[in-house]
């Protein structure tokens, strides 16, 4: 008897790259070691000016399992993920996944994220900060700022979600090609919370499961502190969007409740003259 085919049985792994020479092979080794066959790497270089582009190719070279797109210039994490989410579905995978290239994403927890979707969720969000989460080797005011940004953006856009700024990621590709990838935000990092506000809006089945995020031992962070303001405004902004357009469906709501009462009172009074 033949197994069941599942969406994790055609994954991608997308791990955008600049300057993470020495992260590279480490992290390509790791996936190809927790993951199987059926799970596939595509890294994404920005030309990086360390030779990490050339790197990817010897490692493509050598594995049939890993892919590399090369970009020009340092087009940033959206449009690397983008570029990534189009090859991937381009090229026929059922599951595409965010990876960092740094390590702080574990490739050996992957496999709970891609066990959601094989179990019908469309989203599924590596999270820090529901239970069984945690941050590893983070200074607490890091922590501090990310965890209280979350709560904000999940109050603000009530999508029910506790860590919407997270990288660690997996989708089905049908959320993916119905989501208008060519609007999204690009406002810092604010493009994660951009798609999973969509996705949630849109009524996908969007879940978290915890993971451990441990901060990049080799190189440094490329998150600089002005992605905080840029993206709590832009978060500020979809708020208020999204609760004018709470007040307006209930305002609605009730008009069209008023109505029918008032033509329900009408025909009973006609019923008993």
């Amino acid at each position: 008897m033949s197994a069941t085919v599942q969406p994790s049985d055609r994954t991608l792994v997308i791990i955008p790259t600049f300057n993470e020479l020495e992260n590279l092979p480490l992290i390509t080794g790791r996936v190809r070691d927790a993951l199987p066959d059926g799970v596939d790497i595509l890294i994404v270089d920005d030309n990086s000016p360390d030779g990490t582009g050339d790197l990817a190719d010897e490692l493509a070279a050598a594995d049939g399992h890993i892919n590399v797109l090369h970009r020009e210039g340092k087009g940033g994490l959206c449009g690397a993920y983008m570029k990534g989410f189009q090859w991937g579905l381009d090229a026929g995978y059922t599951v595409l996944c965010e990876m960092d290239a740094d390590g702080s994403h574990a490739p050996e927890q992957l496999h709970l994220l891609l066990e959601e979707v094989d179990n019908g969720a469309d989203l599924v969000i590596g999270s820090r900060y529901i239970r069984g989460g945690k941050t590893v080797n983070w200074p607490w005011q890091r922590y501090l700022l990310s965890k209280l940004g979350n709560i904000y953006i999940s109050v603000a856009l009530g999508a029910g979600l506790s860590d919407m700024t997270a990288g660690y990621r997996a989708y089905r590709r049908e959320l993916l090609e119905a989501l208008p990838l060519d609007e999204l935000s690009n406002a810092g990092y604010i493009f994660q919370v951009d798609l999973a506000r969509r996705s949630v809006d849109a009524g996908y089945d969007v879940r978290e499961v915890p993971i451990t995020f441990t901060e990049r031992v080799i190189g440094e962070s490329k998150l600089d502190g002005s992605f905080v303001k840029d993206s709590l405004a832009v978060v500020t902004k979809w708020g208020l969007e999204h609760r004018y357009k709470q007040v307006r469906d209930l305002v609605s709501a009730f008009g069209g409740l008023a109505v029918q009462t008032v033509r329900e009172a009408r025909k009973n009074r006609r019923a008993h003259r």
